[in-house]
This record gives C-alpha cells, structure tokens and sequence, in this order.
C-alpha cells in the first residue's frame, strides 16, 4: 500500500509556444487568451490539467472498464475525458459495494458515503490528484485535490495574430471545382509561460495522492506537449521546472517567498521582439532558499513509454 505524501510542495512551471495557440478563448474566436488590459498571455490552469490527464492515460492506459482496484491499491483511470459520461463512472462505486444510489443524495450511512469517495479516489488518478465533484446524479461526493494550478501567464505581452487559410478540395462533388474553402488560424510567433502551482500534504492524505501519483505529475509537466503534438498548438515545450519541497506538512515558508526566488529576465537585444527561449535566462536564488525548504531544478524527466 502507497502512503500518502508527508510534505508540502511549491512549484514553478515554465514552457513556450512558437507559431502556436497554447490555449484558445472560445468567446474570442478561439484567439490565445490575453489579459486586455496588460497584453500578457493567459493559459488556463484547465488546459494544463487536461494535458496532465491526456499524459497519464496515454502512459498508464488504464480502460475504463478495466477491473477496479483491491482495498488500499491505487489505480490509474481517468475520470474526467473527452465523450465520459460521468454518472455512469459514479455508478461503478455503487456497483462495487452493492448499494442502491438515490438521486442527488448520499447514502444515509456516514461509513457507505466515505466509502464510495474512497473508492473514487482509489481508481481515478485525476480525482486523487485534482479533485472532483461528484454530486450530481449519482452522489459520490466532493473532493478537493491536493494539486493546485494558477493561471499561467507570459513574461511579456504577447502579439495573437490571425491568418486566412483555404482549403482545395470541395466538400460536395456537385460543388464548383475552383471552390476554396476559406478559414482562419489563430497563433502567437512566440510566448514565454510561467504557472505556479501547489501541492498539500493534508489534502493527499484524504485523497491517498502519494509518491508514485508525485512522481507521475512531474513527469507529466517535462513530456505532456512531447507526446500531444498538433498543428494549431505549433511547437510547444516544457522548459523547466522549479520544485520547493518543504520539511513539514503544513509549509516552512510562504509560497509566495519562494516564488519571489525565481525569475525569468529577457536577455534579447533592446529592439528585439524575443522569438525563442534563448532570448530568456531563468534563474533561481538557491542561495536565499529559506530553511526547512529544498528546492530541485528540473530540465528534463525521460517518459516511462
């Protein structure tokens, strides 16, 4: 059996984009979000969660029909992708233990209610991790997940540009030949990110997140735009990241602090608009890494495929 984690974690996380839509805005045209009042590009903490959940399931490869896990086993099936019908993974809890679920509501009994939140946790990684709520239909309660992500914005103003495209062939045989279909591809040359995130001890022991699940996030973040690569995305990188791992459960530092040690300066020539990550130095203060912190540089984790 996995224990869960005993200490909390701050983290750091960089990437880049190049000729590429790190996140569209759906309500813009799916154009590359942007602060409108800044310029700086946003990346929503929901994108990079669906990249993580995209990893796991591809490494992992868990069915979701595969048979559930033992008591105190930990599985890898992803609750939350694309065409799930989330009642019905619900259900399987109920399946499992045999009880009879009403609409809405928990069981009456406190013991079959944790149970079925356990049972949750144990098999689905993004719950463990992440959270979840399971409250309609098929009540399986609310988690709240250990893994925390804020917004990931660039270290400069971004520039979304939009280009006309045309398709040649037509969709219909009686269609004229000379017919181009005309369409439109949003991008940004280049953009620089930095998300922060956070991981709580206390909450990975409700949830059983342990070492291996820690283990795997990383992993994720390092290869996640490696193994999802697409046209509209453009070439998109993990850069590098920056883990605080704090000797006590509840933190020996402020998250804040520790963020303030990292900083992310363009180094291209004044004038020049940066275009790669060459034109950026990101650096860390270890030096004024408080005590009861460590802190790890990570450039590169080899995929487990």
């Amino acid at each position: 059996m996995s224990e869960p984690i005993k200490n909390r974690y701050d983290f750091v996380f960089i990437c880049d984009v190049k000729n590429g839509n790190p996140n569209g805005d759906p309500d813009a045209g799916n154009m590359p979000r942007i602060d409108p009042e800044t310029g700086i590009g946003v990346i929503s903490d929901v994108c990079i969660k669906r990249k993580i959940r995209n990893y796991v399931d591809l490494v992992k490869g868990e069915d979701i029909d595969a048979p559930d896990v033992a008591e105190g086993e930990l599985g890898y099936k992803i609750y939350v992708q694309e065409g799930a019908v989330l009642n019905a993974r619900n259900e399987k809890a109920y399946v499992h233990y045999g009880l009879k679920p009403v609409d809405k509501r928990l069981p009456k009994k406190e013991e079959d209610a944790r149970k079925l939140t356990k049972f949750m946790c144990d098999n689905f990684y993004d719950i463990r991790t992440f959270g979840a709520v399971m409250t309609t239909g098929k009540n399986c309660g609310q988690v709240r997940g250990p893994v925390q992500l804020c917004f990931g914005e660039s270290i400069d103003p971004i520039s979304p540009l939009e280009m006309g495209i045309t398709r040649m062939a037509a969709t219909e045989a009686n269609e004229d030949k000379e017919n181009k279909t005309m369409g439109r591809k949003q991008y940004v040359p280049y953009g620089m990110y930095r998300i922060e995130g956070f991981i709580s001890a206390p909450l990975a022991e409700r949830t059983g997140f342990c070492q291996e699940d820690l283990d795997l996030l990383w992993e994720a973040l390092m290869n996640m735009f490696e193994v999802y690569r697409s046209a509209s995305r453009g070439l998109m990188t993990s850069r590098k990241l920056i883990v605080f791992k704090h000797e006590s459960k509840l933190g020996n530092a402020s998250a804040d602090s520790l963020f303030d040690l990292v900083s992310v300066r363009r180094v291209s020539p004044e004038g020049q608009e940066p275009r790669s990550h060459r034109d950026y130095e990101i650096s860390v203060d270890e030096g004024s890494v408080p005590d009861g912190v460590e802190v790890s540089i990570i450039d590169f984790i080899p995929s487990r495929m």
